[in-house]
């Protein structure tokens, strides 16, 4: 009957700062804060750091790791414990602080299927100096669009629409019309997204054998 009557609930029990490390560290940590002896409350918080370090023995020994070790000895003893510490000691205060928020795009691209990134590469495309180098960066960018375009729309593209598309989107700082230049075929594009999804050809032929056997009317 005793045993019962001494029973504790975690209702009944004081509230987990870090529930991570369980109850028992918690109590370590609370007897630390207890102790008025500082020498013996340094050697004891060190005791618990090397416990701590304990639970993930990879990193015990990086001093990032070691760092953070601390501070969450400070953050389970509600910055109550003091003791010299080979780390600044982070304020509550600082903890609490909310972070700024961070700005969303807003990116509301004309040709949505060529998405964010070719912008980007259009971008520095158009910073460059001109040459070769440059050259060869605006044919793979417009290759890449020629890519994107088949993916998302028809079988089939002009490359002259891709040049009107690659002009508007440079602002026109990039004109391919001029140029006697000829991109990949959308066949090859689509020759290469075929073979990089078994899935269609798979799916044919157990198509196709499932209609064998069945009578038609």
């Amino acid at each position: 009957m005793n045993l019962v009557e001494n029973l504790e609930y975690n209702t009944e029990r004081e509230h987990l700062i870090i529930p991570e490390y369980g109850r028992h560290f918690q109590k370590m940590v609370n007897y630390a804060v207890s102790i008025e002896d500082r020498e013996e409350r340094n050697k004891v918080a060190k005791a618990i750091i090397s416990v701590m370090g304990n639970i993930q023995p990879h990193l015990r020994d990086v001093p990032d790791f070691q760092h953070k070790l601390w501070d969450q000895l400070f953050i389970m003893s509600d910055f109550k414990l003091d003791v010299d510490s080979p780390f600044p000691i982070t304020s509550k205060e600082v903890l609490q602080q909310r972070p700024e928020p961070l700005p969303y795009p807003q990116n509301h691209p004309k040709y949505r299927f060529y998405g964010n990134n070719i912008k980007r590469m259009i971008d520095v495309a158009v910073k460059w100096e001109k040459g070769d180098l440059r050259d060869g960066l605006e044919y793979a960018i417009a290759n890449h669009m020629k890519k994107c375009y088949l993916n998302w729309n028809k079988d089939t593209v002009d490359d002259k629409a891709i040049f009107k598309h690659l002009y508007e989107l440079s602002d026109g700082q990039i004109n391919l019309n001029t140029e006697d230049e000829s991109l990949t075929d959308s066949g090859q594009f689509l020759k290469n997204r075929v073979a990089k999804n078994p899935r269609s050809s798979s799916s044919g032929k157990k198509q196709r054998n499932n209609n064998r056997g069945k009578k038609r009317y």
